[in-house]
């Protein structure tokens, strides 16, 4: 299962909080989640990893995908 969340345009900590609550519900899959700015992606990368996931980061067309 792949969730896939835009969180492009939002304020800290909307990313988060989104990201926060995909992971919730899903058990086991992907959440993506792509965010346009630099301090997004390492928020919601950094509550992956705090989560105990793995987190995959690329960039595409000037914005950031987080594979978690």
């Amino acid at each position: 299962m792949i969730k896939k969340l835009d969180a492009k345009g939002l304020a800290c900590p909307r990313p988060v909080v989104l990201t926060k609550n995909a992971l919730d519900e899903i058990e086991e899959g992907i959440v993506e989640v792509t965010v346009d700015n630099e301090p997004a992606s390492e928020n919601v990368a950094r509550l992956a990893r705090n989560s105990g996931c793995n987190v995959d980061i690329r960039k595409e067309d000037g914005n950031f995908v987080l594979k978690i």
